[in-house]
């Protein structure tokens, strides 16, 4: 609003009718009376899609290195804590006795789960982040096509360097199981796809 003391009487400058609504209420703007274009606006007139720097980077189906990086390692982080809390709170259950208090058997509860959830959510976040990197890697390695081929490889070669402190015919076999579950996740993906409906 107006100071009174600069326009005595009613002499306010006249309000544009284009700060009305359709029910002839008038529209709060704080802006109106220190003569600021109407360029202040596009200000807040953001747009909601991605902006890219690049136009090619908005022609590509898939997320960044970094953005793969933060969603493998804590969707394995998060799933491998519940998992682990999962297993705790069983090995809780197993360990109780028949004379302990309330108090003794949640304390059991909590630190059977934290201790089992903080292991396998370290493992599974680990595992998360070596694939992830691996697959961004082989994208780039290929010149940026992006097929199954960089997630089957990013799947052997996860499971070779996670066992590879165990020797080479653990590593082995680790790689070969990586590589499948890789294999069966692509499927699992493109069948879903293919036969799934899109919401």
């Amino acid at each position: 609003m107006a100071d009174p003391r600069l326009y005595p009487s009613g002499s306010a400058p006249h309000r544009d009718e284009s700060t009305t609504d359709g029910s002839g209420r008038r529209l709060y703007d704080p802006y109106q009376d220190l003569n600021i274009p109407t360029a202040y606006k596009n200000l807040y007139d953001l747009p909601t899609s991605p902006e890219f720097l690049f136009q090619e980077e908005a022609l590509l189906q898939r997320r960044s290195w970094g953005e793969n990086l933060t969603y493998y390692t804590g969707v394995g982080y998060l799933s491998g804590a519940v998992a682990g809390a999962a297993v705790g709170l069983r090995e809780a259950a197993h360990a109780a006795e028949r004379g302990d208090t309330a108090k003794i058997r949640a304390n059991r509860v909590l630190n059977s789960c934290g201790s089992a959830g903080r292991r396998v959510g370290n493992r599974l976040g680990v595992i998360g982040l070596l694939y992830a990197g691996m697959e961004s890697g082989m994208v780039t390695a290929r010149d940026g096509q992006d097929d199954w081929i960089n997630s089957v490889v990013a799947g052997l070669g996860t499971g070779a360097l996670f066992r590879a402190a165990q020797g080479p015919r653990s590593a082995a076999v680790a790689g070969a199981v990586g590589g499948v579950l890789a294999a069966a996740a692509m499927a699992a993906k493109q069948a879903a796809k293919r036969y799934a409906p899109a919401f």
